[in-house]
């Protein structure tokens, strides 16, 4: 006796425009957790949000705030939204391929949110670099 009677309904969809559009939809859900826990225009909101994570007395309240401050963990309520807005599903059809299609997303765009911190802190580094070796260049 088998515990699955069928297997899950696949979808209609090919498997490569599944994936153009997991890596596609994977941009705008990395640019909006990015921005919100990382660059200056929602630094207020996102340092109210970090006191607020270590100061308030209970757990949720304290999670609730600390998720403004993780890109990964923001990135699971964007790609939530993003799920909800484009309908997208990955593999199968229903519920099952939402949640696969989640989690995909959510790994996609930290890749893309890790690769774009690497090349910030490749470039800051350069930019130290040359502002060293400047100040080491005798006056002309």
């Amino acid at each position: 006796m088998t515990i699955f009677a069928a297997s899950p309904p696949e979808l209609t969809v090919p498997l490569q425009h599944q994936f153009a559009v997991l890596l596609l939809l994977a941009l705008p859900v990395a640019c909006a957790a990015w921005t919100v826990t990382h660059e200056e225009v929602f630094r207020e909101p996102r340092e109210f949000c970090q006191r607020m994570s270590q100061s308030c007395k209970s757990l949720p309240q304290r999670k609730f705030f600390y998720l403004f401050t993780c890109e990964y963990c923001f990135s699971h309520y964007v790609a939530a939204l993003a799920l909800l807005l484009f309908r997208f599903s990955l593999l199968y059809a229903g519920w099952r391929g939402y949640v696969v299609g989640w989690f995909a997303l959510v790994w996609t765009a930290n890749v893309y949110m890790s690769a774009f911190n690497l090349l910030r802190l490749d470039i800051k580094q350069e930019n130290v670099e040359i502002a060293v070796e400047q100040r080491e260049l005798p006056p002309k």
